[in-house]
Order: C-alpha cells, then structure tokens, then sequence
C-alpha cells in the first residue's frame, strides 16, 4: 500500500508548483482577457502583465507562465527583491544590499 501512496505523491508534486496554466476561450471568441491586468488581447497576440507572468492568445486558448521564479530559496540572512517593471529579482544581504546571495528558484 504505501508503494502506491507513494506512486501517487510523485505523480502529483509536479503539479503543485506549475509555472504554467491556460484557459480554454469560448467558441468564437476574438480576444483573450488577462486574468491580472484585466486588459483584452486579440488572438494572435502575446504579452507580459504586470506581475510578468508571459501570456499568449491563441485560436481557442489563453496560456500564461510566470515570467519570475515563484519560489526563491537563500540563506536566511539574505532577501529577495523583485522588480516588477523590469521583471527582473535580486537576492542580497540583509545588512548589505550591495552583497549578492547565493540562491536557487523554482518556477520560472
């Protein structure tokens, strides 16, 4: 039984920290609207909203992926900053923002 089990969370972990998703568009539709912004987009186009997830607008889905990591993992004594306008993130020193931290991400 627990051989199952664990068949079954490694068949699922993948899936908890996707950095993916889509929706499907109704029949007919012209347009994708973001989720985040709220803002319409026309089928063929792409875009980056303003948590920098990616999107595309596609002939009858939306899918989007996060264009940050959503997990950063440091040392305690570090800090991560995101830069939302650039899409860009920092992870440095609490005590000296000009010391760089080794990190890991997850996500992206």
């Amino acid at each position: 039984r627990s051989v199952f089990v664990g068949l079954v969370l490694f068949a699922v972990l993948p899936l908890n920290d996707a950095a993916c998703w889509r929706g499907k568009l109704k029949q007919g539709a012209t347009h994708c609207q973001d989720g985040v912004d709220k803002t319409w987009h026309a089928i063929g186009s792409s875009w980056t909203n303003s948590r920098c997830d990616q999107c595309e607008c596609k002939n009858d889905l939306l899918s989007c992926c996060h264009g940050l990591p959503t997990s950063v993992h440091t040392t305690e004594d570090c800090v991560v900053e995101y830069d939302y306008e650039k899409c860009t993130f920092d992870v440095f020193k609490r005590s000296d923002g000009s010391r760089s931290c080794a990190h890991s991400a997850v996500g992206k």
